[in-house]
């Protein structure tokens, strides 16, 4: 592999990376080939200024995308070697990998790779089955594995307090007029490669509802069809807040969130908490760990969701020019 990686292979791998979530499905990443390497940077044209003022949202997808395009290279038996943010001129540059020994891909990597095409956002009401303490056990080893941790929000006051800290980080966002537009404008009626589908957006919120909901699309509830009473509510950390961090809590997210297809659950992200200055240090305040929460998840067993849809692979593609 000392010649690098080739243009085929990036192709393959970023099929498989553009699977990853993002803030609204913008998928804030574009991928290039430079000198045998593959690198992630950030799209800036996708960023969200309402919703994602710091940067922070499109550095966690794009670590998410990395994570996927390590696996996709593992499972075809030529990983990586990663290195984060390898240029100080240019911070837009997340990662850059470049081929490590030639190996088989491990059991463990075959199952996750296995998942990315499965693995979407399911904003739907779940279950009230329990998520079983062994598969918890596998969601928490998933982010260390990453260099993150998983904290677990079980108990009924538990559970209700953070409910609290994430109504009031939803209240504090929808109030901004542009956050509101911004919403709106990624929320599609219509087929579009990008944007959150109207009829994956989940049911809108009502005034019972222990979590608040995003609110893409308008759709309503049957009567009975509320979320369930106790989620299993999880929250991402990492050891600090910086861009570096940032991107390897979103390898850490996307390994969780595979974990958890692989295992059969549902998964959907809530945000709010952590987009809020104020409502993020509550959090962690009230968690009681060292380091920064970077994600919220709801778990559980739930009906399959659908996809959001994604550009085309091509599109996100930097390759190099050919010289005659």
């Amino acid at each position: 592999m000392d010649a690098g990686y080739t243009v085929e292979q990036l192709r393959a791998a970023a099929a498989d990376a553009v699977r990853a979530p993002s803030l609204h499905n913008t998928q804030p990443w574009r991928f290039r080939l430079h000198e045998g390497g593959i690198e992630i940077v950030v799209d800036q044209a996708r960023r969200l200024p309402a919703s994602d003022p710091t940067g922070w949202g499109a550095r966690i997808a794009c670590g998410a995308a990395l994570y996927n395009l390590r696996l996709a290279l593992a499972a075809a038996g030529t990983p990586a070697s990663v290195r984060l943010r390898p240029y100080p001129g240019e911070p837009d540059v997340v990662a850059r990998l470049v081929p490590d020994l030639p190996r088989r891909p491990t059991p463990a990597e075959r199952s996750l790779h296995g998942a990315i095409g499965h693995r979407f956002s399911n904003r739907r009401p779940f279950w009230p089955d329990p998520v079983p303490a062994d598969i918890r056990w596998q969601l928490g080893e998933a982010a260390r594995a990453e260099q993150c941790w998983l904290e677990l929000v079980i108990g009924t006051s538990a559970v209700n307090a953070f409910g609290e800290i994430a109504r009031s980080a939803h209240r504090v966002l929808d109030r901004d007029p542009d956050y509101r537009a911004e919403r709106a404008e990624w929320t599609r009626a219509e087929p579009a490669p990008d944007g959150v589908p109207a009829a994956a957006g989940g049911p809108q919120s009502e005034p019972q509802d222990l979590l608040p909901q995003r609110g893409f699309g308008n759709l309503h509830r049957a009567p009975g069809r509320d979320f369930e009473p106790e989620p299993l509510v999880a929250v991402l950390i990492a050891a600090g807040n910086t861009a570096t961090d940032q991107i390897i809590a979103g390898q850490a997210l996307q390994r969780v969130l595979l974990t958890a297809t692989d295992a059969g659950l549902a998964v959907s992200m809530l945000s709010q908490p952590i987009e809020v200055p104020s409502a993020r240090e509550q959090l962690r305040l009230s968690l009681g760990r060292f380091g920064t929460p970077q994600m919220v998840m709801r778990i559980g067993f739930g009906q399959p969701g659908w996809p959001t849809p994604r550009r085309m692979v091509d599109d996100v593609l930097d390759l190099p020019v050919s010289r005659l």
